[in-house]
């Protein structure tokens, strides 16, 4: 019995060993042709979807260039339209400082202490801002009241209103070259968000034909018609952001400055009509 065991160890030992030696050898075979013959091609697929994104490009430049004439079209307008409006941006800012230095300084001279005929020879011919032109228009009417015959009590009711009338019409005109280019602001605020849309659309749908012209949806088909479509809503948004804060800005600006020819325009005719009613008595 004990060797009829030991044949059946000796067999069962023999008949196996092909079979573990022989697994080790084919295994491997299979794992290294498999990763050989699958890694080059991952590789070259995406070389070959890097250099054509490479070779096609998607800056700026060769957006604008691979666009078609619609898309270029928008692409100027907006250009076009960002360029005038930080022009009236710029132009305004300093407008607008410059006015109101120059309102600093002559309210300083203005209650310094002078006479008003020394004022109105000083500012008659240099009223080169609003308040300035304020004053010489109200002073000039003050002045005409006194040409020819003496001033009658009746009719110093009719000079003090010509003298507001002049003040006020003073303030409208001036104020009207302040808020001239403000509705060009506006416009484009309002109107460049819908251009750059227009854009992105006439972007998608160039996308869409080059899929249905190719029979293809990979990424260097797709990307110049999305590129273009995101540069014309960047564009749009470009022009229209600055255009809509500086308007808000110079409204409240001018609106301020409106309130102070306001109140200089109603202390020089609370100054005049005090001195209409003592030239009277």
């Amino acid at each position: 019995m004990p060797r009829i065991l030991a044949v059946i160890a000796i067999l069962f030992l023999g008949l196996g060993q092909p079979a573990f030696a022989q697994a080790p050898i084919a295994a491997p075979t299979e794992r290294v042709e498999t990763g050989i013959v699958a890694a080059p091609a991952g590789v070259i697929d995406a070389s070959g979807a890097a250099v054509a994104m490479g070779t096609s490009g998607i800056g700026l430049i060769d957006t604008f260039l691979r666009a078609d004439v619609v898309g270029k079209s928008v692409m100027v307008i907006l250009a076009l339209a960002s360029l005038w409006s930080w022009t009236i941006i710029f132009n305004k800012i300093f407008l607008i400082s410059g006015l109101k230095r120059k309102a600093k300084k002559f309210e300083q001279v203005f209650w310094s202490g002078q006479s008003l005929d020394e004022l109105y020879q000083q500012f008659a011919n240099t009223n080169d801002h609003p308040m300035s032109a304020i004053f010489v228009a109200a002073l000039r009417e003050w002045r005409r009241a006194f040409e020819g015959a003496p001033l009658r009590e009746s009719l110093v009711a009719g000079v003090k209103d010509r003298i507001e009338k002049a003040m006020n019409v003073t303030i409208l005109r001036e104020t009207d070259g302040l808020e001239r280019q403000l509705g060009q602001l506006a416009t484009i605020g309002a109107v460049a968000p819908f251009i750059g849309l227009f854009g992105t659309v006439w972007g998608i749908m160039n996308s869409f034909s080059a899929i249905a012209a190719r029979h293809d949806t990979t990424l260097a088909v797709v990307a110049p018609g999305i590129a273009e479509a995101l540069f014309a809503t960047a564009a749009g948004l470009f022009a229209a952001i600055p255009a809509v804060i500086f308007y808000n800005r110079f409204v409240a600006e001018i609106g301020r400055y409106t309130n102070q020819l306001d109140a200089f325009a109603d202390e020089f005719s609370a100054i005049l009509s005090r001195q209409l009613d003592e030239k009277i008595r």
